[in-house]
């Protein structure tokens, strides 16, 4: 091992140090090249980042077999964690496909249309994955269905229920950043790079696979529920008897989604806890109308959409492992 000493010099705020020339040209490295940095308490190391992932692409070719669809292709190349998706034809491609690709670009954050012609239309995803952060596209994905479902409750006493149509544009959002963070789930199981970069390990990658899905399928049951609310026929005082239950539900989610990005089993059994409480406010609004047969089944039905609505945060609580005494 060869030693070398260098000054530290100050360029603006920063301090540099350049490196042994002999080292730099061994490992084949330029001015846009990475290295790595491992830190100790008096010491750093300095390696050639050998792990950078090569760019992965994916050639499709049109026409396609008649029982593939250009969409769901690109969506999987996408969630697959390819960089360039690109699509190739010896012939022209039908202006209704391409509106049809430029329409499933709006569903995949990060990937944009780079080059296009008459036969030819080259995807790829320009956002670097080292950094993104799955804790912060899980909330938002939270924060979206939150501000979703108090939307609908809310149109349980609102006169003007019209808002409640509006909610699937939002939840296309909640879709939007599902993709992204599955796509970035399925490349951390592969890159361990970015594995290192988001402090995963495999277990919590797969319990961030199966919240993500938990949230992006409660976003679904939000849009259910409100366009049952819109065309419900239920009376005013029913909907207040759901609304008074239903409207302090913020602290249950909120607490689950913190208590798994930090994560915090104190935290879960608190939100564990308020499900708890909630599930019981529930039942009890149901057995106070008298028996199954003088409920209005709409009434029953919406009760249950707002326990399966909760569960889903419940269950995110439910992914944050237990303390266990060693």
């Amino acid at each position: 091992m060869t030693k070398f000493v260098r000054r530290l010099q100050r360029i603006g705020s920063s301090i540099l140090v350049s490196l042994p020339k002999e080292w730099v040209d061994a490992n084949k490295l330029d001015k846009s090249s990475q290295v790595e940095l491992e830190t100790g308490q008096d010491n750093i190391s300095i390696s050639a980042n050998k792990e950078t992932r090569p760019t992965k692409e994916l050639v499709i070719s049109y026409p396609l077999p008649k029982e593939e669809n250009i969409v769901a292709d690109i969506t999987g190349g996408y969630l697959l964690g390819y960089d360039i998706i690109e699509i190739t034809s010896d012939s022209i491609i039908p202006g209704e496909d391409r509106e049809k690709i430029r329409n499933s670009m709006r569903r995949l954050v990060g990937m944009e249309i780079i080059e296009e012609d008459a036969s030819h239309i080259n995807m790829q995803f320009l956002l670097d994955s080292t950094t993104l952060n799955p804790q912060k596209i899980l909330k938002r994905m939270s924060s979206i269905a939150i501000g979703m479902y108090d939307d609908a409750t809310n149109g349980l006493i609102a006169d003007d229920k019209s808002n409640l149509q509006t909610l699937s544009k939002r939840d296309e959002e909640v879709n939007r950043q599902y993709f992204l963070l599955v796509r970035l789930i399925r490349s951390t199981l592969v890159d361990k790079r970015l594995a290192n970069a988001f402090n995963l390990e495999n277990i919590d990658v797969l319990d961030y696979r199966v919240a993500a899905n938990l949230l992006e399928n409660t976003g679904d049951s939000i849009v259910e529920l409100s366009d049952f609310i819109y065309n419900s026929s239920l009376s005013k005082d029913q909907y207040k008897k759901i609304h008074d239950v239903v409207k302090n539900f913020n602290q249950l989610a909120e607490k689950s989604i913190d208590a798994f990005t930090k994560p915090d089993r104190l935290l879960a059994i608190e939100a564990i806890s308020l499900h708890k409480k909630f599930e019981d406010q529930l039942s009890k609004l149901r057995t106070s109308l008298g028996t199954k047969k003088e409920i209005p089944i709409d009434f029953l039905d919406m009760v249950f959409m707002f326990e399966r609505i909760a569960q889903s945060w419940a269950d995110v609580a439910d992914l944050v492992q237990p303390i266990y005494n060693k």
